[in-house]
């Protein structure tokens, strides 16, 4: 025989009664206990971190239906029930969280007791000398650019990081880290310090430049800071992923046969900023821009210029790790297009061909 409703709370109350327990309690322990299962069945498959903010006296009702519209809950109300069961929702700190798919209610109600201490965050982007990296730290974090370049000079020497990174022991004496601030996202403490920055870069550098990398420059006859070096090089030419390794396979091209690299970012990195323009990278390079006397001029003097000028991404250094095998010597921007590819050429006369088609002008990628 079917209970009657009456007859289950009756059932309830004096449940509750013998128990010493309030019957919402008691609904509460048996929802939770029906609901078993999907306590510990995530919302999703998705291991993507997700931002959550907690907002100054928001509701526990109001939080649940927020994680649920962001997918990181698949049942509100069950949410609610299993903190309020376990004594959770007054443990619920405003601030924001780092939070997945992936984790079941009971683990998200264990993460929002403990908002993520405030922080800092700065990008940079692939292609920067350090000055202009120094620049995008002041303006992104507390970090002075002073301070930061000061420390990526010279200040790293002093510190324990050589210890840490075996890599640094390639790097001259003379030299910075210039080349092995890797570009990425960071993540920093509030009060963050240059070293704070500058350990996450060579921590990812280390992890991201693999030892299958590292013998792939091997492969090709230079060491891990000439291979950045060169890394960097191709990093100023290249805007399409698809021509890095062809660019770093010309070069190679003329190491091997004793030409200059006739590079013409390392000529903008000799000459410096430019007031006139706003800019570390002279846009367009004429003869007389050729002429500069520096060691980084890569027209007047044979090899590599003495050390990175930028800092390179991952697909520019795979890409000088493991080079395409090309009969090409020569490339120069493209200028019937606009979309950064280049004119390649076998011979002098080819190029020279290419360059009259264009004006008579080096040009160059922003």
């Amino acid at each position: 025989m079917k209970r009657t409703i009456g007859t289950m709370m009756l059932l309830l109350l004096t449940a509750a009664a013998l128990l010493g327990c309030s019957l919402e309690s008691l609904y509460i322990d048996t929802y939770l206990e029906s609901h078993a299962e999907a306590l510990e069945q995530p919302a999703g498959t998705d291991d993507t971190p997700v931002t959550f903010v907690v907002e100054p006296g928001e509701s526990v009702t109001a939080i649940a239906n927020q994680l649920a519209a962001q997918g990181l809950v698949s049942d509100a109300e069950l949410f609610r029930r299993y903190v309020q069961a376990k004594g959770l929702d007054a443990g619920i700190q405003a601030g924001t969280y780092t939070l997945r798919q992936t984790m079941t209610i009971p683990e998200i109600a264990r993460a929002l007791q403990h908002a993520n201490a405030p922080e800092q965050q700065v990008t940079i982007p692939e292609g920067k000398r350090m000055e202009e990296v120094a620049v995008l730290v002041g303006q992104q974090t507390d970090i002075q650019p002073d301070a930061f370049l000061s420390f990526a000079r010279e200040g790293w020497r002093e510190s324990d990081l050589p210890d840490r990174f075996g890599f640094l022991a390639t790097i001259p004496v003379s030299q910075t880290l210039e080349g092995f601030l890797f570009p990425d996202t960071y993540r920093l403490p509030a009060e963050a310090s240059p070293y704070d920055l500058v350990e996450r870069m060579l921590g990812n550098f280390d992890a991201k430049v693999t030892p299958e990398i590292r013998q792939g420059f091997e492969a090709q006859g230079l060491t891990l800071y000439e291979g950045i070096t060169l890394a960097s090089i191709v990093e100023r030419e290249a805007v399409l992923d698809e021509e890095r390794p062809l660019i770093a396979g010309v070069y190679y091209n003329r190491l091997r046969d004793g030409w200059p690299l006739s590079a013409c970012p390392t000529v903008q990195y000799a000459l410096g900023y430019r007031p006139d323009e706003g800019t570390w990278w002279k846009h367009q390079l004429y003869f007389d821009d050729l002429e500069v006397d520096s060691p980084y001029n890569t027209y007047r003097h044979l090899g590599l210029p003495p050390s990175p000028i930028a800092s390179p991404g991952l697909a520019s250094i795979r890409a000088t790790a493991f080079p395409a095998q090309t009969d090409y010597y020569f490339f120069m921007v493209d200028c019937h297009k606009n979309d950064g590819s280049h004119l390649f050429a076998r011979t002098e006369a080819e190029h020279l061909e290419h360059f009259n088609e264009c004006g008579g002008v080096y040009g160059t990628n922003p």
